[in-house]
């Protein structure tokens, strides 16, 4: 009777133990919760870190894991977000938290401009006979990889496989209308110095490429016709075909810059106006 006693007392405690273990380690969750609600992301890296510590069955694994990640992402730690998202991915059996998890990860990978990656990365999860019913959303994070891409056009082309109107699309459209083609005033510029400027919009740079060609060219012909050929080929080859030259790669210059200010505009169109999710 006695040992029949001690085996009940030993059982309670035992219970006892785990039902506190596991209160503990839940109050421990909500308070971890806590500090990254309240966008305290390094504390709450700490004390997610503690429950991950204390959670011997892993019950939190998928869980402390995610919010571990998220935190360093807010804090730009973009190596060890991948890092912990990637351990939250092991946490999990459930499809849908697998894809989430994978998605969290193309993302941050959008953000540090990893994009080689970023598409490798997708086409997997398109390849991924698990995620078939997800072909929309893989979709979708390809078309935002062409915009940190700087291919507008191409990205318009994922989000009309969604919609023909979707929003993104119509961004996409506008901005890519809008891009200047290098190519094009590289040409402008070999025809007529000065004219690819002027397609990008630098007037005064235009005229200036103009006017130095002309009158280097003019001092060069009139040096050849007064039969001053060494004089002629200096002025040539070191004043006018330098300016030449200068002009057109001024005018691929400008072209990028105008490109990349209207990338920026719509990045941060994209990034205050529009709603659906974002990297």
């Amino acid at each position: 009777m006695l040992t029949f006693r001690k085996m009940l007392l030993i059982l309670f405690i035992l219970t006892n133990t785990c039902v506190l273990a596991q209160s503990n380690l839940q109050a421990q969750y909500d308070y971890a919760s806590k500090q990254f609600n309240d966008e305290k992301y390094f504390d709450a890296i700490t004390e997610f870190k503690r429950l991950l510590f204390f959670d011997s069955l892993k019950q939190y694994s998928f869980d402390a894991n995610k919010y571990i990640a998220m935190s360093y992402k807010q804090g730009g730690k973009f190596t060890d977000a991948i890092k912990y998202f990637s351990l939250s991915e092991l946490g999990t059996t459930n499809l849908d938290s697998i894809f989430d998890i994978k998605i969290e990860i193309v993302k941050i990978n959008l953000l540090r401009r990893t994009i080689y990656r970023t598409f490798d990365l997708l086409n997997d999860l398109n390849e991924d006979i698990l995620f078939k019913a997800k072909k929309d959303k893989i979709t979708y994070w390809k078309g935002w990889a062409y915009i940190f891409n700087d291919d507008w056009e191409k990205a318009s082309e994922e989000f009309a496989k969604l919609d023909i109107n979707h929003e993104l699309k119509i961004i996409c459209d506008n901005v890519s209308e809008a891009q200047f083609s290098k190519t094009k005033a590289k040409v402008l510029s070999y025809i007529l110095p000065g004219a690819g400027q002027f397609y990008t919009g630098n007037y005064i740079s235009g005229i200036l490429s103009l006017s130095w060609v002309a009158l280097w060219s003019y001092i060069a012909v009139e040096a050849f016709l007064a039969d001053r050929i060494f004089d002629g080929l200096m002025v040539a080859n070191f004043l006018a075909f330098r300016f030449y030259n200068g002009n057109v790669q001024n005018a691929e210059k400008f072209a990028d810059e105008r490109n990349s200010e209207l990338t920026n505009w719509g990045l941060n169109y994209l990034q205050n106006n529009y709603r659906g999710p974002k990297p």
